[in-house]
């Protein structure tokens, strides 16, 4: 049975996961759109001590394909704080974004930047816990929106031991079929460690990252609890409507993957 959870308020993930009924929680750190070091968690003890299973999201800022000095260096800075921190509360696993290479890029150079991340870690004993990479929804240049990009991607970089994070809402809004997806998936990185349980207020190939609450957007439900269990993973669902709307999408999950 899968492990099924929110993305919560940082505040205190514990109350907001009580509250929604969710057996996994993942927040944030710090400001998502900051490039701040993250401080010891308020609730840092209780998190480490809770049975839920934690995972921490680095901030949407984080693009470490990028060509931009000024973007890719703090970046690599902030990935391994975060990671840091994460580790520091007990989370399962740091999920980050694939990020993106600018139209007159060479993507090519974004994947080595990934490989150089990874090579940079090690040099330091690697990353205190998985990275898992998440698709994107939108961006004609970006690392992980389309799965042709995403496998040459890891062509480079798999070896390092990356994880992959799918996410229902960025794959629809993306342009990927979302049938036989997760097998399509498997198939580039060999796993799914976590689903984003999202449904989609956008149409199909829109590139625009609006989540829905299940059944409420374009994509069917059923499609998404099927996803899951194909993936055979922990899932997260980012969906609005806080404790209600989360939890009513629990619930489904629960429901339809029993």
């Amino acid at each position: 049975m899968a492990v099924i959870g929110a993305h919560v308020d940082s505040a205190d993930p514990l109350a907001a996961a009580e509250a929604s009924g969710a057996a996994a929680v993942q927040f944030f750190l710090a400001d998502p759109q900051g490039w701040k070091k993250p401080v010891e968690h308020e609730h840092a003890d209780a998190i480490r001590a809770t049975d839920l299973t934690v995972y921490v999201h680095a901030p949407y800022i984080v693009n470490v394909a990028s060509t931009n000095n000024r973007i890719r260096i703090p970046s690599r800075k902030i990935l391994d704080q975060h990671a840091a921190a994460a580790a520091g509360i007990g989370a399962k696993a740091l999920i980050v974004h694939g990020g993106h290479v600018t139209a007159k890029d060479d993507p090519g150079v974004g994947v080595d930047n990934w490989r150089k991340t990874f090579e940079r870690a090690g040099e330091t004993g690697g990353f205190p816990l998985p990275i898992l990479i998440e698709n994107t929804a939108g961006g004609d240049n970006a690392m992980a929106r389309r799965f042709d990009r995403l496998a040459m991607l890891w062509d480079v970089i798999g070896d390092y031991g990356p994880g992959f994070v799918l996410d229902t809402c960025h794959a629809h809004a993306g342009g990927e079929d979302l049938v036989d997806i997760a097998d399509r998936v498997k198939a580039i990185t060999g796993r799914i460690d976590l689903v984003h349980a999202n449904d989609s207020r956008d149409a199909f190939d829109s590139g625009a990252d609006r989540h829905a609450n299940l059944g409420a957007g374009q994509i069917d439900a059923a499609v998404i609890a099927e996803i899951c269990r194909a993936a055979g993973s922990d899932v997260i669902v980012e969906t609005p409507g806080g404790p209600a709307g989360q939890g009513a999408d629990i619930a489904y999950l629960r429901s339809a993957l029993t």
